[in-house]
């Protein structure tokens, strides 16, 4: 049985959640995300009255008489969430840890979705694959997404990126729109990423804490590896290691935007000092943008 204290948190994070798809993103969401048109079926020996634009040339040619494509509309879509659940998630030196960030925006893209009547799953990683929830449909079902995002005890404690993506090219058949949430912090993906992309529609969302940036003059400090568990002793008040910190992060930061960019995948990034619907907004109505040119 969950305790009453997640229950309550569950229904204050639902609220929250479809307060704002029905105030802002219904049609934000619609609008990007709406089916994908007329989807192939099969192809079939050409008839009198078929349009000749349909037809199928390679297989007519290899079976000497003319066959045409045949179309269905899609009229619904898969939307998968994968979420890193690593150690380094329950960080937060701000309003909130980055895995509480990870579970309300994973909440509004789950509630957008089943109100534009498309289907939702779920994948949990870590260094491992820790949690797979297979794509449906109704509130029930996004609950029971929100619960496992909170609740959910991960086995493993590092971060390996490719894993969720391997995963997912062997399971999903079908294209889907694939919001992957993380901090990005766990190594080389960019391979899997590419294949993945060209798969499927995948948005990165980047979420990370401030002091991943810089580290403040706080005197003497024991800091701790999460993930890892080493530790190390330093002092602060250097500013010239602050500063080195900082030129290190911004780098790395830099080479991760980069992999996206190459790879064609849109990157929103969002912070636990600050609000997440306004990067998602933008996210949002930048890709109607394009998708109108």
């Amino acid at each position: 049985m969950l305790p009453k204290e997640l229950i309550q948190k569950v229904r204050r994070i639902e609220i929250r959640t479809r307060s704002l798809v029905e105030s802002l993103f219904s049609g934000e969401y619609h609008s990007v995300f709406k089916g994908r048109g007329m989807e192939f079926d099969q192809v079939r020996e050409y008839q009198d009255g078929d349009d000749v634009r349909a037809i199928d040339w390679n297989v007519t040619a290899r079976m000497n008489r003319p066959f045409v494509k045949e179309f269905v509309e899609e009229r619904e879509l898969v939307v998968m969430l994968l979420v890193d659940v690593s150690a380094s998630s329950d960080f937060g030196s701000a309003r909130h840890f980055k895995s509480e960030i990870a579970a309300e925006i994973c909440s509004l893209l789950a509630f957008s979705a089943i109100q534009n009547n498309d289907k939702v799953g779920l994948l949990l990683f870590s260094d491992r694959v820790e949690k797979y929830l297979s794509p449906r449909k109704g509130r029930k079902h996004v609950l029971r997404v929100i619960r496992e995002l909170l609740y959910f005890e991960p086995e493993g404690r590092g971060t390996d990126l490719s894993i969720p993506l391997d995963h997912l090219n062997r399971l999903q058949k079908r294209r889907a729109v694939v919001f992957f949430v993380s901090d990005f912090l766990g190594g080389s993906f960019g391979k899997l990423l590419r294949v993945t992309n060209r798969r499927h529609d995948v948005i990165a969302v980047r979420v990370a804490d401030p002091r991943e940036r810089d580290i403040p003059d706080v005197g003497h400090v024991e800091l701790e590896d999460a993930e890892t568990g080493e530790r190390l002793f330093l002092s602060t008040r250097d500013r010239g290691f602050r500063a080195a910190y900082a030129e290190s992060r911004r780098r790395s930061e830099a080479a991760l935007r980069s992999v996206f960019r190459a790879q064609g995948v849109d990157l929103v990034e969002v912070g636990t000092d600050g609000e997440y619907v306004d990067p998602l907004v933008r996210f949002f109505r930048e890709r109607e943008r394009r998708r109108r040119r």
